[in-house]
């Protein structure tokens, strides 16, 4: 049987070779911009479609499904491109699950087991675990841990004592909190709650050529380096995060160091052999040290950097790590662009992240 679709009038089909190549990617990102019909079948389908490719010059491009459908397409059963895409399915899954391990964990429950959590979203056990770490750059079992040393760091910061802080975070004995509590709170929980008293921060601000900046460190490392136009609301930044801390000047060790940074800043293209004391979360770890990779001079988008870590869905998640970033130029997160090679958003303003590009690339 013939199932050559003839064309109707007044529809006409969009003629584009930059689609075709979307095609040929199966490019999800285009899913939704427009949809490919093949005249030999008489189907439509969405860019990222599995389906065998058609020959070019059998296939015809339209600006959305009514307007194939009113050439005379049916849509393809297996893509299905009236409904949602298999992505946006996947990612309200995933977003279903946080919600359910968010709840669980802020109700004092015990975290939601890995099959329930598949099973609600329809999937195995195998591809849902999968599916979570690619979107979210973290396993449910540790966004579960995430969530509750969130919680612990709320209920310190609200003063309660660190045993009800603990409990009420969903911990089952104390011992699991304390173990590894000082990396993750970058000091003891009793210290952490009282706002950091004891702990010794040297730090010293200064001029350069991108404006005012501070260098803070504790024993073990730089713990901060912040870029601004004055250095008043650099210096209440480092305050507001350590209230009862004993920020200190810094010795002749400490202004050697300094001098490092200012270099770094200078020349931004050099090795940095900092020592670094840079506290945030198991994934936000992973995004920096997978930007301290990026060659000087060259540039990454945030999907390469989601696909560096071995979660290629969790694009938003990086951009949001690169953002929290504690150590401009330390850890490189002004080589960090968008696909298309445009510069994004820089917690120290985006003419400073211009700068430092070009300085490398001069370099």
């Amino acid at each position: 049987m013939d199932t050559t679709v003839t064309m109707k009038p007044g529809t006409p089909a969009i003629a584009d070779d930059k689609r075709w190549s979307a095609v040929e990617k199966r490019d999800r990102a285009a899913d939704g911009r427009f949809v490919l019909a093949v005249t030999t079948t008489g189907i439509y389908c969405r860019p990222s479609c599995p389906a065998r490719h058609a020959k070019r010059e059998n296939v015809l491009f339209f600006g959305d499904v009514e307007a194939a459908e009113r050439a005379g397409f049916r849509p393809c059963k297996r893509c299905q491109p009236k409904g949602d895409s298999l992505a946006e399915r996947q990612s309200r899954a995933v977003a279903a699950a946080c919600r359910e391990i968010e709840r669980a964990i802020d109700e004092g429950e015990p975290e939601p087991r890995l099959g329930a959590l598949a099973a609600q979203a329809g999937l195995s056990r195998f591809h849902f675990h999968r599916l979570f770490r690619e979107t979210t750059g973290v396993t449910p079992k540790s966004y579960a841990a995430g969530r509750r040393d969130s919680l612990a760091r709320h209920g310190l910061e609200r003063g309660d004592s660190v045993t009800t802080a603990i409990y009420a975070a969903g911990y089952s004995s104390s011992s699991r909190f304390y173990e590894g509590s000082t990396s993750r709170l970058g000091m003891r929980p009793s210290d952490y709650r009282a706002g950091g008293p004891g702990t010794e921060i040297r730090f010293a601000v200064g001029e350069c050529s991108l404006g005012a900046f501070l260098v803070a460190a504790t024993e073990k490392g730089v713990c901060a380096i912040m870029l601004a136009d004055a250095p008043e609301p650099l210096v209440a930044a480092l305050e507001d995060r350590f209230p009862k801390a004993r920020l200190v000047g810094g010795d002749a060790d400490f202004e050697a160091l300094v001098a490092q940074v200012v270099g770094l800043i200078e020349a931004p293209g050099q090795k940095s052999d900092l020592p670094l004391d840079l506290r945030g979360t198991a994934f936000q770890q992973q995004v920096w040290r997978a930007l301290t990779a990026i060659p000087p001079g060259t540039t990454a988008s945030y999907s390469e950097i989601a696909r560096r870590i071995g979660a290629p869905k969790a694009v938003r998640a990086v951009a949001q790590a690169c953002a929290a970033n504690p150590a401009a130029i330390a850890v490189p997160c002004h080589r960090v662009v968008r696909s298309d090679g445009a510069l994004s958003g820089y917690a120290w303003g985006i003419e400073r992240k211009r700068e430092l590009l070009r300085r490398e690339s001069a370099e």
